[in-house]
C-alpha cells in the first residue's frame, strides 16, 4: 500500500497535477487528511439554476490553482481527496427539480383553481427528497468524521450542508456556525419546502448542538427574517449595509473581523454561500446581489479566524454554478476560495503551520 509520504515524495507541486482530481493533487480517501463530500444538488432553487453542477464546476477549475501559499508553505501536504460525484443524488437532484419547478410555476400564477389534485402532494413529495438526501449527507460525513476525518462539503444549493451539521453534532456537544452569505436564510420554508436553500440557517438553528449562527454580509432578506433574528438570541447578523456603513465612518475590516470573531464559541462550522462575494466573482450562482465581499476580505476573516484560536470543525462552499459556454469563472473563484478555506483547516486542526 502506497503511503502518504511516498505520494509526497513522488509528487512534484510546481508541475502538471493529476487528471481529474481536486487540485491536481494526488491523494486518495485512505491517504488524505481531508475528504470532501460532493452534492450535486439543487432541487429547490426560485431563481436561476445550475448550482447542482457546482462540485464537477470546482473539481474542473481546480487544476488552474498554484498550491503555493505564502503563509502556509506546505499548504498542499495536508491531503486533499474528493469523493466521486453521486450520480444517483444527481439524477433525483434533476428529477426533483423539475417537479419543484412546476410547483414552483403554479404558485406563481396565483394556484389556479382546478389544479390543487395535480400539486397538493409536489411539497411532501420534494421533503421526503430533500431528507433522503439530508441522511445521504449525514452518513457519508459521519463515516470519515470517526475515522478522525477532516471533512468538507461542495455544494449544490445551501440545503446541502444540513445532514453534515448534523454529523457533528453527534461529535461535538456544542459549536457555533460562520455563515457568509448575500441572504439570511431565516425563513420557516420557502415556497412550502421545509428544507428550501432558503431555510438552512432556519434549520441549522434545529440542530441542538449548535449553539449559534452568525451571519456576515447579509443584504437581501425579508422582514420576517430581520424580525426572527433581532428575536432569537442564537442569532448574531453582521448586515451587509452596517459593514459598509460602519467602513465609510471609519472602522477598519479588522475591527469588524474581531467583533464578528467574538460573537463565535471556540469550535465553529464555516458555511460559505458565494453569493456573499461581490457578484462580479460569481455572476452565473443562483441568486446573486449587488453589494458583498472582495474574495480576499472573506480570507481575511477566516485567517484571523483561526490566529484567535478558533477551531474549525468543518466547512462547506454552496451555490457555485456555471457559466454558459464552458465559462469557469465561477468555479475559478470557488476553487480558490476552497483551497484557501482548506489549509486554513488545516492550520486550525494542527496539521499545518501559519507564518
Amino acid at each position: 500500500m502506497t503511503t502518504k509520504y511516498q505520494l509526497i515524495d513522488k509528487f512534484d507541486p510546481n508541475g502538471v497535477g493529476a487528471e481529474g482530481t481536486l487540485f491536481g493533487l494526488p491523494f486518495d480517501e485512505i491517504t488524505a487528511d481531508l475528504i470532501v463530500i460532493p452534492v450535486p444538488w439543487e432541487v429547490t432553487v426560485s431563481y436561476a439554476h445550475g448550482t447542482g453542477e457546482g462540485p464537477a464546476t470546482v473539481l474542473a477549475a481546480s487544476n488552474q490553482v498554484d498550491l503555493y501559499q505564502d503563509d502556509i508553505p506546505e499548504a498542499w501536504k495536508l491531503g486533499i481527496y474528493m469523493l466521486p460525484i453521486p450520480q444517483d443524488i444527481h439524477l433525483s437532484s434533476t428529477n426533483h427539480r423539475i417537479l419543484a419547478n412546476n410547483y414552483i410555476d403554479w404558485l406563481a400564477m396565483g394556484s389556479e383553481k382546478g389544479d390543487e389534485e395535480q400539486f397538493t402532494a409536489v411539497p411532501g413529495l420534494i421533503n421526503k427528497a430533500c431528507e433522503k438526501m439530508n441522511n445521504w449527507v449525514y452518513e457519508k460525513a459521519k463515516e470519515y468524521l470517526y475515522q478522525n476525518k477532516m471533512v468538507a462539503l461542495i455544494g449544490g444549493d445551501h440545503s446541502t450542508p444540513l445532514g453534515f451539521i448534523r454529523a457533528l453534532g453527534d461529535k461535538y456537544s456544542s459549536f457555533g456556525v460562520l455563515q457568509i452569505d448575500a441572504h439570511a436564510d431565516l425563513r420557516k420554508s420557502y415556497e412550502d419546502f421545509e428544507y428550501s436553500h432558503a431555510s438552512i440557517g432556519f434549520n441549522i438553528l434545529k440542530v441542538p448542538e449548535v449553539s449559534h449562527l452568525v451571519q456576515v454580509g447579509v443584504r437581501d432578506y425579508c422582514e420576517d427574517e430581520a424580525d426572527y433574528a433581532k428575536e432569537n438570541k442564537k442569532v448574531t447578523t453582521f448586515y451587509d449595509r452596517k459593514i459598509k456603513e460602519d467602513a465609510y465612518a471609519g472602522k477598519t475590516w479588522l475591527e469588524q473581523c474581531e467583533e464578528i470573531i467574538d460573537a463565535l464559541p471556540r469550535e465553529v462550522y464555516v458555511t460559505i454561500d458565494i453569493d456573499g462575494l461581490d457578484p462580479k466573482l460569481c455572476p452565473h450562482t443562483g441568486t446573486p446581489v449587488p453589494g458583498g465581499f472582495e474574495m480576499e476580505q472573506v480570507l481575511f476573516l477566516m485567517k484571523m479566524l483561526v490566529r484567535e484560536g478558533k477551531k474549525i470543525i468543518g466547512f462547506d462552499l454552496v451555490e457555485v454554478a456555471p457559466g454558459p459556454n464552458e465559462d469557469e469563472w465561477d468555479g475559478n473563484v470557488g476553487a480558490r476560495v476552497f483551497y484557501r478555506m482548506a489549509n486554513l483547516f488545516g492550520v486550525s486542526q494542527g496539521k499545518l503551520d501559519l507564518y
